[in-house]
């Protein structure tokens, strides 16, 4: 019997303080866009819903460039002591009852391909699997999936550990999903890797 399709969000982090790029990474030019715009474009065009952007230092530039976009911006107000985790946490808070799972983003990962995350969408419709995640040479990467049952193991995690715990803790639930794009494991934090990665026009 064919499951009902389930209701899919996304949590996109980014309450980053941009210390080794030295100015706020996610509003840099990207092609003829910006690197957190270029993020959000790849998830609606998912149809991911509701995306939820959890900021942090940089959230009235980030407010500026995404008002039009379809999304919820949440801020993580104790970002400048705070750890990935957190921000992950706090959006979940902020999504509606309804949704069967979400897919956690990196907001300083643009090079994120739509084929990608269509791939875990349509792994997490046809399995129902509490943890999606891309495998690239054997090294998983993001963006991921995550079940709703399995929300309360991420909110439970104790100070210092990381979403590399987690999905270390429920590695034995994990259906992974080999891709062909090293992208899964890059994002951006010095002008080097921005200089090296950004599209030219």
């Amino acid at each position: 019997m064919r499951k009902n399709k389930a209701n899919l969000a996304a949590v996109v982090v980014a309450a980053g303080q941009s210390r080794r790029m030295g100015r706020p990474k996610l509003t840099l030019p990207w092609g003829n866009t910006t690197i957190i715009e270029q993020v959000i474009d790849v998830l609606t065009q998912c149809n991911l819903y509701p995306i939820v952007v959890v900021t942090g230092g940089n959230d009235r530039e980030i407010r500026e460039i995404l008002h039009e976009k379809p999304v919820l911006i949440v801020k993580n107000t104790g970002y400048e002591s705070s750890e990935m985790v957190d921000s992950v946490k706090l959006g979940i808070n902020s999504l509606p009852s309804e949704t069967d799972a979400v897919m956690i983003v990196l907001g300083d990962q643009p090079q994120i391909h739509p084929s990608v995350v269509g791939k875990l969408i349509d792994a997490f419709q046809s399995t129902r699997s509490f943890l999606v995640v891309p495998s690239y040479r054997m090294r998983r990467g993001h963006p991921w999936l995550v079940e709703k049952s399995l929300w309360k193991d991420l909110a439970s995690l104790s100070e210092g550990h990381t979403l590399r715990d987690f999905l270390n803790q429920h590695n034995e639930m994990i259906h992974y999903i080999p891709v062909d794009t090293p992208s899964i494991l890059s994002d951006i934090d010095t002008p080097d890797e921005y200089s090296r990665q950004r599209p030219q026009k």
